[in-house]
């Protein structure tokens, strides 16, 4: 699925956060933030390519581990990728920005950097640089370490 970098996101109309402990509880809402794509890649499409600091790839990776949003029950192989073997994802990842502003992108991200040497735009790079991982890795449910989640999101406990 191809989205160019920086373009308006407009896959699904909510956005939703499930606990990753319990992979059931969730909270979903109709953001009032915009939300910018970064990372939808597909083969046969061009993408910018570079080196990215070793420190972005390691907070990106620690933020996945932190944050579960629209997670799918279908699976997305990366088709850059030889058939055999490619990695799946199945979900998205949201960095604040700037104040109303929210990075969407695919979970599989970073394999697009470090396998196929993807360089998302500075303006991301810098947004996940600036994430409070402490922060996010200490909250628990149904706390979520994200900006903008309005008071009446709906949340599914039990």
């Amino acid at each position: 699925m191809f989205y160019e970098d920086l373009s308006e996101y407009d896959y699904q109309d909510e956005d939703a956060f499930t606990d990753r402990e319990s992979g059931v509880y969730a909270l979903w809402y109709r953001p009032a933030y915009t939300r910018l794509n970064i990372g939808w890649l597909e083969a046969g499409k061009p993408y910018s390519t570079g080196t990215v600091p070793t420190v972005f790839v390691e907070k990106l990776k620690a933020v996945q581990e932190v944050q579960w949003m629209n997670v799918c029950l279908g699976v997305h192989e990366c088709d850059l990728c030889p058939e055999e073997g490619a990695p799946e994802g199945n979900g998205e990842v949201r960095i604040p920005g700037v104040p109303g502003i929210a990075y969407a992108a695919p979970l599989l991200i970073t394999h697009y950097i470090t396998t196929h040497g993807y360089r998302p735009p500075r303006v991301f790079i810098d947004a996940v640089l600036a994430v409070d991982l402490d922060a996010w890795a200490a909250a628990r449910w149904p706390n979520v370490t994200f900006p903008w989640v309005p008071d009446d999101a709906e949340r599914m406990l039990e």
